[in-house]
């Protein structure tokens, strides 16, 4: 297989992927669903080509890779992703109640809770994104906020138990989430 920087791959384990690099042994490739890149040999047999960019031998500098990477994940961002509730939780309800009991509870479907809450989480990485391509930012600015973001990210991970996927999960800064 020969396929240049910014090719879309689908691999069999780690889902939907960007080339970000590529040599004659290996292509380094960044999964959205493991928020990483791998390097995978440019022979292995499982990934299977979705978008072809012919490799090319100019040298691309790093801001033509990062262009490159911003244009296919807001083509990636328009597909919609399929989030699932944990099986237990299927036609569950959450139930409010209110301290006082002469007042009505009010139940809520938590399929619909779900997903408010996938949605903030996609809002959420919207904002990061945006955050982190601002170009009047400074990168003290960027990380600035994204230490809010993260916080945030820290503070949903309660919700985790009801995805049914854990990469789908809310990771926070590690510190108490």
């Amino acid at each position: 297989m020969n396929i240049g920087i910014g090719s879309q791959l689908l691999h069999p384990s780690f889902g939907a992927g960007v080339v970000v690099d590529a040599s004659t042994d290996y292509y380094k490739i960044y999964f959205k669903k493991l928020d990483d890149t791998k390097e995978i040999a440019t022979d292995f047999g499982g990934l299977e080509v979705t978008t072809h960019i012919e490799p090319t031998t100019n040298n691309l500098t790093m801001a033509d890779v990062e262009a490159a990477i911003e244009s296919i994940f807001w083509k990636l961002e328009r597909t919609e992703e399929v989030v699932h509730l944990g099986g237990k939780w299927s036609r569950g309800k959450i139930i409010i109640q209110p301290g006082d009991n002469s007042l009505q509870s009010k139940e809520i479907p938590i399929d619909n809770f779900f997903h408010k809450i996938v949605m903030l989480r996609d809002r959420l990485r919207v904002l990061e994104q945006n955050i982190n391509s601002h170009k009047k930012l400074d990168d003290e600015d960027k990380v600035h906020l994204q230490q809010y973001i993260t916080r945030c990210y820290g503070s949903l991970t309660t919700f985790n138990v009801l995805f049914r996927d854990s990469w789908h999960q809310f990771k926070g800064d590690g510190k108490g989430d």
